[in-house]
């Protein structure tokens, strides 16, 4: 079935309190997604971000951002007053998500909503904690320490804790067990809060898709409570970390600094972590992108401590036997495998061999050469086809400053591009009419903004997942519209 979806992250939705959350913004951008025939949302992933508030590196694999927790559905239950968040700075500019006034308020109103609830609430947590306690204890413990010892990344903790004796564990357990009744209730909420939006997005016909890094952050819950699964000393420092090789955008090369996976380790536990987080993310969502494909084919190592990548190699990944394990468990699962980069015929093999389909991104397609594979007319069936991702920059920004003279003129010619419908609306047509399954475009390519509104610069370190939409701008105009193109290309769920 041909479809299309449009990516927006719970963060950019409108919102009087800071960023976007599970509230009416959610349901209300579900019912535009319906009025303009879309069968898909895209979102980035959902964890508690940490430092430089990437939703790509997170306190947790399996626990909620706590900052999507709506505060006015908190009011509704009873469990804050209007007047305890109402009146908070959360930033000036509606266009921007100021995450330093998120950390320094949100947590002291989420608080208040804890005290009011938590006994009111006692069986219900009793019971999450039960469903979830192969990892939600871990993490409520992880963020109890972490914030009682001012946001030390956890491998710098006191040994006992960092190293997790078991009478250390006893002992912080008893001593924080408010703190960690706290972060649960969190999640309790947040899990509340976000299904009732997916429930609502299905009955109205529309699937989320949701991504899942392929790493985790070193300072994280997962690694903390599972250092046998990662590259790690006998100090739990990292021996190797992740990125990708010098090329011609990076010539050192991108370091993230994500600790590395024990794949032998994984396999001899019959990657039974990895059952867990792929269960976790096929509950959370309707299909999963993985971020970084290819690692699962070969990985890049950089050695722990270098200052850039350019001291890396490559590793073999898992392959096919971990996509084969976790059918076996799971069944057949919807992924979406992030393909792009520098690939190699290991990667396509294996891509081929999952039947996962891959990715196809228009701002990679001119560059005048007509093998390019991101050429509408070279794309498959089964592949996903988007104007560009998180990463990108907007169309209209791209457009007046990425491409060459000569480039421009041949995407212009080779789109027939035309004053009449708006530069934007004629590259969306042409993914929209692209022979791929599912077409995917980011709302602010929908919109026309400009680079002021790009989520995500790679390799850039500030200013980065701060767009918001503005409230107003979903019009039922918008929505007819993007309906008529999507009928046009047989896309249309109407």
């Amino acid at each position: 079935m041909r479809a299309s979806g449009i990516l927006m992250h719970i963060s950019s939705l409108p919102s009087p309190h800071g960023i976007g959350t599970f509230g009416q913004a959610a349901f209300e951008f579900v019912d535009f997604l319906e009025r303009a025939g879309q069968r898909c949302w895209q979102v980035l992933p959902l964890g508690p971000t940490s430092f430089g508030d990437s939703p790509y590196q997170s306190f947790s694999t399996f626990a909620g951002n706590p900052y999507f927790i709506d505060l006015d559905l908190l009011e509704a239950e009873g469990l804050l007053e209007k007047n305890e968040y109402q009146g908070i700075d959360w930033g000036t500019d509606p266009r921007r998500t100021d995450y330093e006034k998120l950390y320094n308020n949100r947590f002291a109103v989420l608080h208040k909503a804890f005290c009011r609830g938590i006994a009111r609430d006692a069986d219900e947590i009793a019971a999450f904690r039960k469903k979830h306690a192969a990892w939600v204890e871990d993490y409520a413990l992880f963020m109890a320490v972490k914030t009682s010892l001012n946001e030390c990344s956890w491998d710098c903790w006191p040994a006992e804790i960092r190293l997790r004796e078991p009478e250390a564990l006893a002992e912080y357990r008893s001593r924080m067990a408010d703190d960690i009744l706290f972060w649960i209730y969190l999640q309790y909420q947040f899990y509340n809060q976000w299904f009732a939006v997916k429930r609502y997005a299905n009955r109205h016909g529309v699937q989320i898709i949701g991504d899942v890094p392929i790493y985790v952050a070193m300072d994280s819950a997962d690694v903390w409570a599972n250092p046998r699964l990662f590259q790690l000393d006998e100090e739990l420092r990292p021996t190797h970390v992740a990125g990708v090789p010098p090329d011609y955008f990076a010539p050192q090369g991108q370091l993230w600094g994500n600790p590395l996976y024990d794949w032998d380790a994984h396999r001899q536990e019959g990657y039974a972590w990895w059952i867990e987080r792929v269960r976790a993310a096929t509950t959370f969502f309707d299909t999963v992108r993985i971020d970084h494909f290819r690692a699962f084919s070969g990985y890049y190592a950089i050695p722990f401590g270098d200052e850039d990548a350019t001291g890396g190699h490559w590793e073999k990944g898992p392959r096919l036997e971990l996509f084969d394990t976790l059918k076996d468990a799971l069944g057949e699962c919807s992924i979406i495998a992030e393909d792009l980069g520098d690939l190699d015929a290991d990667v396509y093999r294996l891509l081929e061999q999952s039947g996962f389909p891959g990715m196809k991104v228009l701002q990679f397609a001119f560059d005048s050469n007509w093998d390019n594979a991101y050429l509408p007319h070279n794309h498959k069936k089964n592949c996903v086809v988007y104007t560009g991702t998180h990463d990108n920059d907007t169309l209209m920004h791209w457009w007046a400053t990425a491409l060459s003279p000569h480039d421009r003129r041949h995407a212009a010619d080779y789109i027939c591009l035309n004053e009449r419908e708006g530069l934007n609306w004629g590259l969306l047509r042409a993914v929209w009419s692209s022979v791929a399954d599912l077409a995917i475009a980011p709302i602010q390519d929908f919109l026309a903004l400009g680079g002021e509104a790009r989520m995500n610069t790679p390799s850039v370190g500030t200013g980065n997942w701060q767009f918001r939409l503005e409230g107003g701008r979903l019009t039922p105009a918008l929505a007819e519209k993007i309906e008529r193109m999507s009928g046009l290309y047989q896309r249309s769920a109407l």
